[in-house]
């Protein structure tokens, strides 16, 4: 159960007006600070031993995203690229991506150099998979087009080292960031898998797996629609690729190792926001309860409890968008306050 007065503080604010309008979060992050709040939220991470993680393997995010809105306010994710299409849909001030592995970290530095040097989503497309895109693929097309433009063509060994060499600058000069050999190699490991596979990677990579499992390619979640017809992945058009373009280009999509269950990252997060009077706008928590123990579970429920939340905040999971309201009581909250 979570402490009664823990769940009053959360009531309070879930009864507060808007989403953070008076916030007084910066437009835009120093270098200098995106290094501070990356070190200093971020706890000792471990590896989940399950998959190489490097593409999510939920087909329901579109279907997920449909239900989300520009509300601002900040987003807290998990996992890879899923968090950008969410991200698109939410619009935030300022996102954080908590993940217990460092890797998932890695990852979205690769990524966030990666938007930043692309122009385009053929660019950012053609970099990710090291396939230079066909001359006459426009940059306006469909991502669907885009992709079977660019999955056939063969993968190129001169594009994944320049792509590696302009990352590593990027990270390390331009954005001055003080990462480890071992940071250097996990990104470059996953920069070789996208060579490798190209959009056909999925979740599994080369591990064999059970043949009814589900196993999307990046691809596929690229395009997958929801079942409105609609596709809504960050990839899907201009726009919401631009709208995660730019949040990384302000050092305001954080990648921070942490974990659900323990006493650090989400909580200095919770802290950070509320310090800067705005809110949490959206908490993609995927299915991280099924690896929590007990005890786990109770310190995850209390940092949820612990966030600054309004009345619009979601909570997603990966078959699922519902009131954050709602999660609270699934922890006890509901049951402490009948008391």
């Amino acid at each position: 159960m979570i402490g009664r007065r823990t769940w009053l503080a959360a009531v309070v604010l879930l009864l507060a007006a808007g989403c953070g309008n008076a916030s007084r979060l910066p437009g835009e992050l120093s270098n200098e600070e995106f290094w501070r709040l990356y070190t200093t939220f971020s706890e000792p991470g471990r590896g989940v031993g399950l998959s190489e993680n490097l593409v999510s393997n939920e087909p329901r995010v579109a279907e997920n995203a449909r239900f989300l809105r520009s509300t601002g306010g900040v987003y807290i994710g998990v996992g890879p690229e899923q968090n950008f299409t969410y991200i698109a849909q939410v619009r935030p001030r300022m996102a954080f991506v908590i993940d217990i592995r460092r890797e998932n970290a890695d990852l979205h530095l690769l990524y966030k150099a990666l938007f930043e040097l692309s122009d385009d989503r053929v660019e950012f497309a053609s970099r990710l998979f090291s396939r230079p895109a066909p001359a006459d693929l426009s940059t306006g097309a469909d991502i669907g087009t885009i992709l079977q433009r660019i999955e056939p063509v063969a993968p190129s060994g001169a594009l994944l080292a320049r792509t590696k060499a302009e990352i590593r600058h990027h990270l390390q000069q331009t954005r001055r960031l003080s990462l480890e050999p071992a940071d250097w190699d996990a990104i470059d490991r996953a920069l070789q898998a996208f060579h490798d596979s190209g959009p056909s990677i999925h979740f599994w990579g080369s591990q064999a797996v059970e043949k009814d499992t589900l196993r999307p390619s990046f691809a596929r979640l690229m395009t997958m629609p929801d079942l409105s017809g609609q596709t809504r992945s960050f990839l899907a058009d201009d726009e919401s690729f631009r709208i995660v373009k730019d949040l990384h280009h302000r050092n305001a999509i954080i990648p921070l190792v942490g974990d659900f269950g323990g006493s650090g990252a989400i909580r200095q997060v919770g802290a950070y926001v509320r310090q800067h009077e705005d809110v949490i706008s959206a908490f993609y928590g995927s299915n991280v309860a099924v690896y929590l123990t007990n005890q786990q579970m109770h310190a995850f429920c209390t940092n949820l409890a612990g966030l600054p939340v309004v009345r619009k905040t979601r909570f997603v999971d990966s078959k699922s968008v519902i009131p954050f309201s709602e999660r609270l009581e699934a922890c006890g909250v509901g049951r402490t306050a009948a008391r």
